[in-house]
């Protein structure tokens, strides 16, 4: 099997590299998330998932179309 290559270490400017393209910044094992990080993250999360979501409406429309009815029927047979 060959040798795979050594993965670089991270260098102190990554941080400031990743602050400027809006990327987190890479933390510690001790350093606790902030409320505004996890937002951040999640609302990107969701874009990212909505944006997946309506590529696949796309370029499959007959499933999406079927999916779409799926939930509609869900929804109407959903007990409050």
């Amino acid at each position: 099997m060959p040798d795979l290559p050594d993965l670089p270490e991270h260098s102190p400017g990554d941080a400031e590299d990743a602050a400027a393209t809006g990327e987190p910044a890479i933390r510690g094992a001790g350093e606790p998330e902030t409320d505004a990080e996890r937002r951040r993250r999640r609302a990107q999360f969701l874009r990212d998932l909505a944006e997946a979501r309506e590529l696949r409406a796309r370029v499959q429309p007959r499933r999406a179309k079927a999916a779409r009815l799926r939930h509609a029927m869900r929804m109407r047979t959903f007990r409050w």
